[in-house]
Parts: structure tokens; C-alpha cells; sequence
């Protein structure tokens, strides 16, 4: 996905309806979905190679440039010319989210693409021995269906490669056999049908979740009341929240998933992964718009601490 942001100033009311008027002061587009993963890995200071699909449009064009800019490796993102590239726009005033609106067509990945994509990643699996991890970002708009991902599973678990999830509320059936799926309440509790509303609703999702995905650990995000990691051997371990002005909240899922990903890849066990992963969410939080937290960034914020 492409985001865009439209930053300005609001100081009046429109005379034609009681809405803001915002007087425009700068734009600016970054990576979004997949990509702003893929991003965040390569903040960290780590080799990645993206894989998806764009629109045969300008907005794919400016996020194939926004990929160069950055050194993400990209000759995994192939064109389907039946959709547009997905382009989510927020427009922002005195640092608050004013209204967003996406552009995007939501549909099933074909089978020739599908097919493209399934190849390049067994190949760079393949031919990179630096390669020790896949992270699968799930944002329900079509490539990722249930043969998709089966397949992608079985050629990670077939080279024994660590496989990591940002989950789709509906698809958590589709995810047996990975390692680690990463999740905030919302979707935690859609999928387990448990509402969480206290520790108690919180481990039993969780316990579900992990019997149902078979996987070695979930780790929910849960805002301001920080996070929760579920292990399989039955370890429950609760993180607080880090102390940090709040200012925007986008993206923080995929900085979660990228730093704890990059962690397990690095050694860490699952319970240093999520510490650090929640470290690195308190460095984007502190940030207006998509963003991404560095290597010293995130080394700052951890000796501060």
C-alpha cells in the first residue's frame, strides 16, 4: 500500500457545513501495509526483501521509488493491472487525524500472480542463506487466501524458517503451523469470540488463539495497557506499557511484528522479543504519521529505560 499524508491547520469551521477547514501545509507519501514492514525491518538495520502486488498506476510507480530511496529489495512486488495500487490518504491538523480515506479494490489474488510470488519467494529463500524469516502482513485485501498461504507456509517450514504474522481477524484459521502471530485486542477478540475486557478474557482469547494456530507464541498488543505474550509451554507474560507521549498510533502493529520478528532472527527467545518489539512500537507512537523507529532510536530508548 501506499500512505499519503496531507498535513495542515484548522482554524475555522466550513460556512456550508459544520466540518473543519484545513489549510494545507505540506504532503508527503511512504511505504504502507507490507511495505511499511518491510521498511521497519530495514530501519532496524537488517536486509529485507519485500514481496506483493501493486496497480499499473502512479501510485505504484511512487511506492516502487519509495522502495529505492530506502534500498528495499523489490523485485518481488509484481503489477496486476485488474486493481489499483491501494492508497490510503490521512489528512492531519494540529496533530490529530482529521478523516482518512482509502482508494482500493478488494478482491482475490489471481492465479498467475499468486503463482509469480509463491516463486520468488522460494527462490530468494533458496538462493539467500541470510534469510532466516518470513513476515506475512495480512491486511484482508486479496493476496493473501487460504492456498496462498498454506504454500507460503510449507516452503518456510520446509527450509525451517521462522514465520511471523500480522493477522487478518477473519483468517486466523489459515494460520496452523506458523511461528508467531502478533495481534491487538480488536482482533484477538473477533477471532477468539471472547471480548477482552480483563486478564481474564485476555488469557483465555489467548489460550484459544494458541491452540487453534498451533503456533509457539501470540503476542496481543493492548494499547495503553501495553502488551501480553502467550507462550505454548503455558508461560503467560505481561509487558507495561513504555512511558511515551502518545501523538499517533498508526502503524505501531507493524512495528511491533518487524521488531519482534527481527529479535527471534537475531537469538532472542520469545520473551526478549517482545520486550524489545514493545521498546520499538514506543518509539513510532511518539511520531506523527507512519513512521518507523531506527537501530539508535530504538538503543536509545532501551538505556533510557
Amino acid at each position: 500500500m501506499l500512505d499519503r499524508f496531507i498535513l495542515g491547520e484548522v482554524n475555522r469551521i466550513c460556512p456550508e457545513a459544520p466540518v473543519p477547514v484545513v489549510l494545507v501545509g505540506s504532503e508527503y507519501v511512504s511505504p504502507g501495509g507490507a511495505a511499511n514492514i518491510a521498511n521497519n525491518i530495514k530501519a532496524l538495520g537488517a536486509k529485507v526483501l519485500v514481496s506483493g502486488i501493486i496497480g499499473d498506476d502512479k501510485n505504484g510507480v511512487m511506492l516502487l521509488d519509495e522502495f529505492r530511496k530506502k534500498k528495499i529489495t523489490h523485485e518481488g512486488v509484481f503489477v496486476d493491472k485488474l486493481r489499483p495500487t491501494t492508497l490510503k490518504t490521512r489528512v492531519m491538523a494540529q496533530h490529530q487525524h482529521i478523516v482518512r480515506f482509502d482508494k482500493e479494490e478488494i478482491f482475490d489474488i489471481n492465479k498467475t500472480i499468486a503463482l509469480k510470488i509463491l516463486d520468488y519467494v522460494s527462490k530468494a529463500i533458496s538462493d539467500i542463506d541470510a534469510i532466516v524469516a518470513i513476515v506475512i502482513g495480512d491486511y484482508g485485501k486479496g493476496v493473501i487466501t487460504k492456498d496462498f498461504l498454506k504454500e507460503i507456509i510449507r516452503i518456510a517450514k520446509r527450509s525451517k524458517k521462522i514465520i511471523c504474522v500480522e493477522p487478518n481477524e477473519n483468517h486466523f484459521r489459515y494460520y496452523s503451523g506458523i511461528t508467531v502471530l502478533t495481534s491487538n485486542r480488536r482482533k484477538a477478540s473477533i477471532a477468539s469470540r471472547i471480548k477482552i475486557v480483563d486478564n481474564n478474557s485476555l488469557e483465555r482469547a489467548g489460550r484459544i488463539l494458541l491452540k487453534r494456530t498451533g503456533c509457539k507464541a501470540i503476542l496481543i498488543t493492548l494499547g495503553k495497557d501495553g502488551m501480553c505474550l502467550f507462550e505454548r509451554s503455558g508461560e503467560v507474560t505481561y509487558i507495561p506499557t513504555i512511558s511515551q507521549e502518545v501523538f499517533d498510533v498508526s502503524g505501531a502493529g507493524d512495528t511491533v511484528v518487524s521488531a519482534f520478528t527481527l529479535a527471534l532472527s537475531c537469538g532472542a527467545n520469545m520473551r526478549e522479543a517482545a520486550y524489545i518489539s514493545n521498546y520499538a512500537a514506543s518509539v513510532v507512537v511518539g511520531k506523527i504519521g507512519i513512521s518507523v523507529a531506527t537501530k539508535n532510536e530504538l538503543l536509545k530508548k532501551i538505556m533510557r529505560s
